[in-house]
């Protein structure tokens, strides 16, 4: 395989997208889209997810005075909110021209979208600033996924959750092809 340099864009960089959800100081539920999310091992088996906000968002300030948060995996289905969260802001109110509902979450004080299959409620432990972006490295206090959705001795089947992933533009993924180690051995 021959590869070209295309220089340093940021759509090369893929990500899942999420939509995080915190409370504003009057208790009404704030939600945005972030897709600079990932993990970190922080001991053995321990590991903390890690999410970097850029700017003044009021997401941002509302993670900053709570330190909790949900992050809610977003689906091709929530497309449209996902847009909306991204497209308004929480310092001019309450974000409801969309229809959508919520719930709150069991071990942290955020609210949790109805419509994600698959959320994680979180907890700061740790914040790094860098230029005018925060990293917020966070233990994870619960998972909650669909009912209907069962997880599989060999793991999870992404392709159930139905997930976009992000690199400029929306995409989603199409099966589910196998787990660590399925592949090298029947290569041999």
């Amino acid at each position: 395989m021959k590869r070209k340099s295309i220089g340093a864009k940021h759509e090369m960089i893929i990500q899942p997208a999420f939509i995080i959800g915190t409370y504003n100081e009057d208790g009404s539920p704030d939600f945005a889209p972030i897709t600079w999310v990932s993990k970190t091992c922080e001991k053995d088996f321990d590991y903390l997810i890690v999410i970097s906000m850029f700017g003044t968002k009021q997401t941002k300030q509302n993670v900053h005075r709570e330190k909790q948060f949900s992050i809610n995996l977003v689906s091709t289905d929530m497309l449209a909110l996902m847009d909306y969260f991204g497209q308004t802001s929480g310092a001019d109110g309450v974000k409801d021209a969309l229809p959508y509902s919520y719930d709150k979450a069991v071990c942290v004080y955020a609210p949790t979208l109805d419509a994600s299959r698959w959320v994680c409620e979180c907890e700061v432990v740790r914040t790094v600033t860098t230029g005018q972006s925060d990293t917020f490295f966070c233990r994870v206090c619960n998972v909650q996924i669909d009912e209907q959705i069962d997880i599989e001795e060999k793991g999870i089947d992404l392709t159930r959750f139905d997930p976009v992933i992000y690199s400029g533009n929306y995409h989603s993924i199409g099966e589910f092809l196998g787990t660590i180690g399925d592949f090298y051995h029947k290569s041999l």
